[in-house]
Parts: C-alpha cells; structure tokens; sequence
C-alpha cells in the first residue's frame, strides 16, 4: 500500500515554518447530517513513527478509529469543525465547506503558521497551499481525514437513535441503496440536506 509523504512538511520545516497544519473534510457527499473538518499539526519527527496514516478512504473503520485516537494523543494539535445541514443549504456546499475547514484551524489551541488543503482556499491569516486529493499525499492532510472522518461517523451514530427508521449508523447519511429506501418509504427528515437534488427531488415528489 503506498501511503502519504511527510516531505511537503519537511521541507517547510527546513524554511523555518514550525506549525503546519493540514486540512481535509468528511461528509461532502452525505445527503444526510453535518459537514465536518479537521486540522492536525504533526510533530516534526512523524516521519520517523509512521503511525499508519494513510487517505482515510483506504482503511476500515476499525483501522480509523485506532489511528485517529493515536493520532489526537501524538499531535502537536488538533481542531475540528463542524457544519450543519441548516448552514450547508442557506450557504452552499462550498461556503460551507470552507467554513468547516476556518473552523476547524479556529478551533487549534495555537494559530499554525503554514497550511496544507485538500481542494479548498480559506480565510487564513498564514501563507497555504492547496493540493487535489491531498489525502492520498501529504501526510498531515491524510491524517486530518482520518479524524474528520471518524468524527462524523460518531457524530452520525449519535443522531441515529432520533431518527431509527433511516438506519443512520449504518449509511451515515451517504446515498447508498439502504438510505434510498428509508427515503421513499419515509421522506426526509430534519437533518437531510435541503439543496442536494436527490433529495429536493424527494421533496418535490412528497409536495406533488
């Protein structure tokens, strides 16, 4: 398995830069719940522990939830940020996700001086650099994944006993077959995201 790098990091170590945070989310493409970010600093030795850290995609959720919490216990810092299905449809998908990502930094008990982010510029006082799929390359960014996405996994299992007819702890919110036929046998409830077409097709269907 080929895994992130740590040399993006390193060699913005070598210029001086000491807190480097990488940024990515989890539940983009949910029709259900929140949207959630992650910044983690790395200390400036990761490239000698490993850890495991890789695009959070490519482990199971076991995996995830073990290297999340090593992770949160090695880290310089962390943040994470979250953004309601409510906020997601009056700003956007994209607004919402750069407002997870600035609440996420916010969250950091020390402001980073250099920011690593998977697809997105944001509102940051600091220089950053922006890379596609960073996940699968820059280490700090594969393991902000892995914390937003167990995050929102939790999150989800937590929602689910409120609304136990859509099997949120199994789907968390993402299209699957399961999650379509909990929607046409119950239409959509308070945290289904309002502006995605599947489900104002939903709604549309209900109102006709």
């Amino acid at each position: 398995m080929k895994y992130p790098t740590f040399t993006c990091e390193t060699e913005l170590i070598q210029e001086g830069y000491a807190r480097i945070g990488g940024i990515d989310e989890a539940g983009r493409g949910a029709w259900a719940g929140p949207l959630v970010s992650a910044c983690v600093v790395l200390p400036h030795d990761f490239a000698l522990r490993g850890w495991g850290v890789n695009d959070s995609k490519k482990l199971s959720p076991k995996k995830r939830e073990e290297i999340s919490a090593v992770i949160k216990e090695r880290t310089l810092d962390f943040g994470i940020g979250r953004v309601s299905p409510e906020e997601i449809f009056s700003l956007g998908l994209s607004r919402a996700n750069r407002l997870a990502m600035e609440r996420a930094v916010a969250a950091l008990l020390k402001s980073p001086d250099y920011l690593l982010i998977d697809a997105f510029f944001i509102k940051a006082n600091v220089p950053m650099k922006i890379f596609i799929k960073g996940d699968a390359v820059i280490a700090s960014i594969a393991a902000a994944s892995i914390i937003a996405k167990v995050e929102r996994d939790r999150i989800m299992r937590e929602l689910a006993p409120a609304y136990p007819q859509y099997y949120f702890e199994k789907h968390k919110g993402y299209g699957t077959k399961l999650h379509q036929e909990c929607l046409k046998n119950y239409g959509i409830c308070a945290i289904h995201r309002k502006s995605y077409r599947p489900i104002r097709q939903i709604m549309k269907e209900t109102i006709s």
